[in-house]
Parts: structure tokens; sequence; C-alpha cells
């Protein structure tokens, strides 16, 4: 007699194979017993009991989530700042001039990527657990400021000055969530802005792209010419776009158009309408992230899912901003678009987590209802 064990999950794009395997199975073999093993909150136990075969149902759902609160926030953010370094070792990759990735085997990661989400996991755990000191300035202040002062220093140092003011703004905005005085928020972001402007000034590079970006016209040819080029797109594409895979400016006008100006081929081939249709794809997408956030009942798991829908919003706004003219030209990968594994990754990451916390309320909800 055999005995088969099956296990899988999900919809039923994943457990109707395995079924289509277990009859197949059973007309070989019509003395065979099975087991499935599934998600106990999932849809396949009544897909499964339909089919004869016993179920085991598993309390799987929400794993995820407990799983990054299990391992701790300072294991992964100490992990992310030893990723950081070795981007300054001589293991790190340099591209165009910046330090920023490292290689293992055939794939190079981009650590900062992941440390956006292992500051928000920390930024969380701090609000969440010293509630009672987020209005002090030598514990409520001192600590998230330096930490996340340290990350930046560390992106500065290679050079990434996005990713450094993108993990600013996370410090901010998560901040003014868990509770930070105002008169410190607003002394932080004075700090902030004469910081910015002092790396600026003694930078030719970034001083020399400020100006393309207050007047790109002026220097089309030379340093804001990715920048024009991308304003052409945006222009050639019209109301209703050159037609999709029919844009020029991908071919060898506009630089890096798989990556950080991605938007702008999105812009020319497809127009106004495709352009606003993404933003409404988009708004829907962080209109949820936020909602997820909002319908959390434990103060940690709403500073999680809060600062990564942050994390998610921050990557849209200020690339679109970038490949607009509306902010100076800065790295920053467009979320699920951009071509980039590690930003790919991080942003799926986020979104799983986002569901997972979801789902896991939801449960909580029905089980309280009951």
């Amino acid at each position: 007699m055999k005995r088969v064990v099956l296990t899988t999950g999900g919809t039923g794009g994943h457990v109707f194979p395995a079924l289509a395997v277990a009859e197949e199975i059973r007309r070989r073999f019509p003395d065979a017993e099975f087991l499935f093993i599934g998600g106990k909150y999932g849809p396949e136990r009544q897909m499964v009991e339909r089919a004869g075969i016993p179920f085991v149902g598993l309390p799987v759902r929400g794993v995820l989530g407990r799983g990054i609160k299990a391992i701790g926030a300072y294991p992964l953010l100490g992990m992310s700042i030893c990723a950081l370094i070795i981007t300054l070792s001589p293991l790190g990759v340099k591209v165009n001039g910046a330090s920023r990735w490292i290689s293992i085997g055939p794939f190079s990661v981009q650590p900062m990527e992941f440390a956006k989400i292992s500051l928000v996991l920390y930024l969380s755990y701090f609000f969440s657990t010293k509630q009672e000191l987020v209005k002090t300035f030598s514990k409520g202040v001192i600590p998230p400021f330096l930490i996340t002062a340290f990350l930046c220093a560390l992106l500065l140092i290679q050079p990434d000055f996005g990713g450094a003011a993108v993990l600013a703004a996370l410090l901010f905005f998560m901040c003014w969530y868990g509770g930070t005085r105002p008169l410190y928020l607003a002394g932080s972001g004075v700090l902030a802005l004469c910081a910015g402007y002092m790396l600026i000034v003694q930078s030719p590079y970034r001083f020399r792209r400020l100006l393309a970006f207050l007047d790109p016209f002026k220097d089309a040819d030379s340093i804001s010419y990715q920048l024009v080029q991308s304003l052409y797109a945006f222009g050639s594409g019209g109301f209703s776009g050159q037609g999709l895979g029919a844009g020029k400016q991908k071919l060898f006008y506009l630089p890096e158009a798989h990556n950080d100006f991605i938007m702008a081929v999105v812009g020319e081939e497809l127009g106004f309408v495709g352009m606003s249709l993404f933003f409404l794809l988009m708004g829907i997408v962080l209109f949820r992230a936020f909602s997820i956030s909002y319908k959390q009942i434990e103060l940690r798991d709403k500073f999680i899912t809060f600062g990564l829908a942050l994390i998610i919003s921050l990557g849209a706004v200020l690339n679109l901003a970038v490949v607009m003219g509306a902010a100076p030209p800065k790295g920053i990968a467009m979320p699920f678009m951009s071509y980039g594994g590690s930003n790919l990754i991080a942003m799926m990451l986020c979104t799983g987590l986002l569901l997972n916390f979801s789902r896991s309320q939801e449960e909580r909800e029905g089980r309280g209802r009951k």
C-alpha cells in the first residue's frame, strides 16, 4: 500500500494541480492512502475535502509578520549596518563611481534597499515600546536620530545622497507618527536642510546638478542631459502616447531608461492616459497600504505597517518628482517598475508583510465576531 502526503496552499492555481496529481496516483494505485497538509484558514480545505482526501490544517498565516518581529529589530538593523560597511570594503562593487553593491556570486545586492526596512522595524520597536519617553529629548529623540545618522553617513560615504535623503525622510515621518514633539521635528528639519545644503555646495558635482535642476535647458548637452531627455519623452507622449514599445527616447537617448527613468518611457509610450492610469493604480496601492496600518490594533503593528507603506510611497513620489523635473536628479527607483533585483525584492517584501498583517488582522476580527 502506498501512502502519499501532499502539501500546498493558497488559491486554486496551487491546489488543483496537487489534486490532479493525487487523482492520477489514485487511478494507478487504487489502494493508495492520501494526506493533504495545507493552511488552516485558506480555501484549500474545502477543495481537498470535496475530493475525498483527509486534510490537516496548519495555522501558517501570520508566520512572516511574527517571524520578522521574533527575529528582533536590532539583529536586522545590525545586519544592514554590516552590509553597508561591506560595500565600502574591497568586497563592494563600484558602478559609476559609487560603491553601493555587494557581489554574491552572479548576483549583486544593494544593501540600502533592505536598510530602509530594517530602519522601519527598529523605529517601530522604539516608538511602540517607549511611548512614555518619545516627547523627551535625551531618550525619545537622540537614539533614533543617532542610528539614522549613522546609516546616512555610511550611505554618503558610498556616495548615495538620495538614499540618505530617503532614510532621513523615513525618520521624520516615523517620528511624526510616533508622537515626537513638533518643536523637535521642526528643529531637526532645519538642521537636515542646512546639512543638505552644505553637502551640496561642498561637492561640485552635486552643486552642478542642483543648478541643472533649476535651469535644465541651460546645459542640456551636459549635466542636464538626462533630465532634458526625460522631459522630451513626456512631451512626445502627448495624450495617448506613441504606442507600447514605440518610444524613441529609450533608444540610447535617455540614460537609465530601464531604471530610475522608466516612468519617462511610460509617459512617452502611453501618454497622459497611461500615466493617469498609473497614478490611479499606485494611489489604490498606497491607499490600501495606509488603510492596513490604520486598522491595526497593536501599536507596534501600526508603526511597522505605516513604515512599510511609507517606503513604497516615498519611492514612488520621489522618483516621479525627479523624472518630471520637480526635484533634483537622484538615484531613486520606482517601486515595482524600475529594473533592479534588490529594489524589487524589497518592495515585494514590504507588500508581503503588509498583506500578512492585513490578513492576520482580519482573522482576529473574524474570531472576535464568533
